[in-house]
């Protein structure tokens, strides 16, 4: 699938108070990872969503970082959901796989091993171009994809009573 075939989505949607979220970002393709998170800042906002940003150096880092939030949150934690986002573009070095590798694994085991409602959006691409047409603000914005994938996952672990549905003391 090119992202010429990328679906159109409709707003985001979800019963209950407005999420608290806290999106994790990688900022070292800072015009990649800015238009992301501004597709993602579109779509939870839509549903009212609070946000709060953090930075890492990179992709290396995201799960780690995601992990110490989970940690200091506790079981139930202070935010709904985790939105994750960032860009690694290949180079001349096999860094690119380990590192590609790695960060998905690391946030992919955290997903499973915790429950917790994660939305996933590292680019893995071959040019700088490519993350540039995934981070435009239009239909093909993966910030906007990974969102819209959070906000589900919420959704989802509220209906099975995992998630806290009310405001934060």
């Amino acid at each position: 699938m090119s992202t010429q075939d990328a679906p159109e989505r409709g707003t985001a949607t979800l019963e209950g108070p407005a999420p608290r979220v806290l999106l994790i970002q990688a900022p070292y393709y800072a015009d990649v990872v800015g238009g992301m998170r501004e597709g993602a800042l579109r779509t939870l906002e839509a549903i009212g969503a609070t946000v709060e940003i953090v930075d890492v150096a990179g992709a290396f880092e995201l799960p780690a970082a995601l992990r110490m939030a989970l940690r200091a949150e506790g079981s139930r934690g202070g935010h709904d959901g985790y939105l994750i986002l960032g860009c690694v573009v290949k180079g001349d070095t096999d860094h690119y796989e380990h590192i590609c590798r790695e960060a998905c694994r690391g946030v992919m085991d955290i997903s499973v091993e915790t429950a917790a409602p994660i939305g996933f959006a590292l680019l893995t691409v071959a040019t700088l171009q490519q993350a540039v047409e995934r981070s435009l603000p239009d239909r093909h914005n993966k910030g906007s994809e990974a969102a819209h994938a959070l906000v589900g996952q919420i959704a989802l672990a509220r209906r099975l009573g995992l998630a806290p549905t009310g405001p934060k003391a």
